[in-house]
């Protein structure tokens, strides 16, 4: 029988009989792997486990834990979906069902209005289809057989006549007597879908156009099995409680208007969390040499041309007219920066040269996609542009790696991972300067032993990027700092410095954001801590409790102490009982909570309450006051006694 050689993700190379399939060679490999083995990664291209391998090849299994692997199991529980439904309502025309990134959804043409009581119908359903565990095929087609086979859905007849216009090739899948359109791969049979649900109905238009046909859209999640579904809705319940506009807006911190959309109003408390946010960053910034500016927030359309943003981000900036002439405010420091770097005649000797710029910024976001303070229109980032000589690229690109260390493990202990994105395709500059400047920040990642993944065409259209991705105490990942290497905007703006040689040379340009969006990084981290911030970031940091109304002068007595220290404090003297009062200041989210009494006055002490609740009784006040100012000094996120 004729061999093929196939080479595993670890290099080894082994032969099998021709026409095996990836299926097969998994279970060759372990039982474990040919059991949760989804799809494969055949010469770089991912296919269906059950199709015949018939050459030498490269190969890779992928499972539910690869992101390949989640999304074709959603996809195929989608078709899922569209089966249950043609076989409850077979008026039903499925259009089209993505996996998404939160699962999957399918749209369909029904007259009939789907409801709480038909979801439950069709999950039952689903779940018949699954214990039925139907074979997956594929089935390749030209164009006449696929409009022959889908001759009643116009839906599926506009898709098959475009792929045909494009020569894509036409393929549908078939589990038990329900086939779909579709270009795959797909898992390879049903049973493996054992743990789903449907998660809402809403309205949508068929290519997502408002002229077109109104469709109605079942969404849903789906996992291999339940306990992963379990957690899943476990984690939503905790988001929900975390989430960061319901705590904003009890506590009184921030919160949103109509009248400004996608603008955050933050209250005297919020101002607070975040002006510590910048006196932070600021402090820092003296440290490791950079020099703060402030730059205007409107500029005439020229400047955009001339950056590229005009031609390149034209659709996310807002704009307006003045005596005849068009203008936009700033989406970005960038071009700014760029105008204060050429205000005079640079010498190597004044590189690098680092500024930096809290300024709002707008973009133009889509209603639909604004979020809270995570997707915003109006925002402020902690950010800087860096002018150096080429031959200074590699430090100055450790020095910014090394500024991200501290600010995400050493004070806010994060978790993160990092991903360099390269060229996109639709980018500025010639190629051998994406190819140098992509080259420059693999080396320093290398040089700094970090491990990163590679995002193929997901840089700036200016340049590459490195991206932190960091992880929250849910487990949820958001793209945070970032460092862009950049050779064109330089040169579109002739930025140049004067070298040791008495020659002009272009000079290179590093964008860098640590926190990102202010108001992002406050969202993300209100849900982080689930409001329960770190001492030294609290609106209010100590809360005093009397536990009668004799010992008020004793309380504002350590108010007065507290705060010549700069330590923010708030009295609660109310004759309410001791329990209600430190539950309402633990529902605040106060850190260190206080109780003084006649004990605690005769002894010059206080009894503190932690954020873990936990009590220290007869704590001198001296001692009290120095670990607060040691702690909020380290910015640790606990205050131990």
């Amino acid at each position: 029988m004729p061999k093929i050689k196939i080479t595993l993700p670890d290099g080894s190379v082994k032969e099998y009989r021709k026409g095996i399939t990836a299926g097969e060679i998994a279970f060759e490999i372990g039982k474990r792997l040919g059991e949760d083995a989804l799809i494969a990664r055949i010469n770089g291209n991912l296919k269906d486990i059950f199709i015949p391998i018939n050459e030498d090849s490269s190969l890779q299994i992928i499972t539910y834990r690869d992101k390949e692997g989640i999304d074709v199991f959603s996809h195929s529980t989608a078709h899922l979906l569209a089966q249950a439904v043609v076989e409850l309502f077979p008026d039903a025309k499925p259009t089209i069902g993505p996996a998404v990134e939160e699962g999957f959804y399918y749209d369909f043409d029904i007259a009939h209005h789907f409801t709480p009581e038909d979801m439950v119908k069709i999950e039952q359903r689903m779940n018949d289809i699954v214990k039925k565990d139907f074979r997956i095929e594929r089935i390749d087609l030209n164009e006449g057989e696929a409009k022959k086979l889908f001759k009643n859905n116009p839906y599926k007849i506009e898709l098959i006549e475009e792929f045909h216009k494009e020569n894509q090739p036409i393929s549908a899948y078939k589990q038990g007597d329900f086939v779909d359109l579709c270009r795959g791969p797909h898992i390879p049979n049903t049973g493996k879908i054992s743990a789903f649900r449907l998660t809402k109905v809403s309205a949508a238009y068929w290519r997502g156009d408002s002229r077109k046909q109104q469709l109605q859209r079942i969404y849903g999640i789906s996992f291999p099995d339940k306990k992963m579904l379990d957690g899943h809705f476990r984690l939503i319940e905790e988001a929900e409680k975390r989430d960061h506009r319901k705590i904003g807006r009890e506590l009184e911190w921030f919160s949103f208007f109509e009248e400004s959309p996608g603008a955050p109003f933050f209250y005297p408390k919020g101002a607070i969390i975040y002006n510590q946010l910048l006196n932070f960053i600021r402090g820092e910034y003296k440290k490791r040499g950079y020099h703060e500016v402030i730059t205007p927030l409107l500029y005439e359309k020229s400047l955009w041309i001339t950056s590229g943003h005009w031609e390149h981000f034209r659709e996310n900036m807002f704009t307006l007219q003045s005596e005849g002439k068009e203008f936009a405010l700033k989406p970005m420091n960038c071009p700014s920066h760029v105008l204060i770097y050429k205000s005079k005649s640079r010498s190597y000797k004044e590189l690098p040269f680092r500024i930096a710029d809290f300024a709002p910024l707008h973009r133009n976001e889509l209603s639909g996609v604004l979020a809270g303070l995570t997707r915003v229109r109006k925002m402020s980032q902690d950010d800087a542009h860096i002018f150096i000589a080429p031959e200074q690229i590699e430090d100055e690109i450790f020095r910014v790696l090394d500024f991200i260390h501290c600010i995400y493990n050493e004070v806010f202990d994060f978790e993160y991972n990092v991903e360099l994105s390269t060229r996109p395709d639709k980018f500025m500059g010639g190629i051998s300067e994406w190819d140098k400047a992509e080259e420059s920040l693999k080396k320093a990642l290398e040089k700094k032993n970090i491990k990163y993944s590679v995002k193929e065409g997901e840089g700036a259209f200016y340049g590459p990027k490195i991206d932190m991705h960091m992880k929250d105490a849910l487990g949820r990942k958001w793209q945070l700092a970032t460092i862009q290497l950049d050779f064109q905007l330089p040169e579109r703006f002739d930025a140049t410095y004067v070298g040791a040689d008495n020659s002009k040379h272009a000079v290179v340009m590093i964008h860098r954001a640590l926190l990102g969006s202010i108001e992002r990084f406050i969202g993300i981290l209100v849900e982080h801590y689930a409001g329960r911030l770190p001492l030294w970031l609290a609106p209010v940091q100590v809360k005093i409790l009397t536990v009668a109304d004799r010992f008020e002068k004793y309380a504002n007595k350590i108010k007065e102490e507290l705060e010549k220290s700069n330590i923010r404090v708030e009295i609660d003297a109310r004759t309410e009982s001791m329990g209600y009062k430190v539950r309402e200041a633990q529902l605040q989210k106060i850190p260190l909570i206080l109780t003084v009494g006649e004990k605690e006055e005769a002894n010059n002490a206080v009894a503190v309450r932690t954020m873990d609740n936990k009590v220290y009784f007869d704590v001198k006040l001296g001692d009290f006051l120095g670990k607060v100012l040691k702690n909020i000094e380290e910015k640790k996120v606990k205050v131990e006694f």
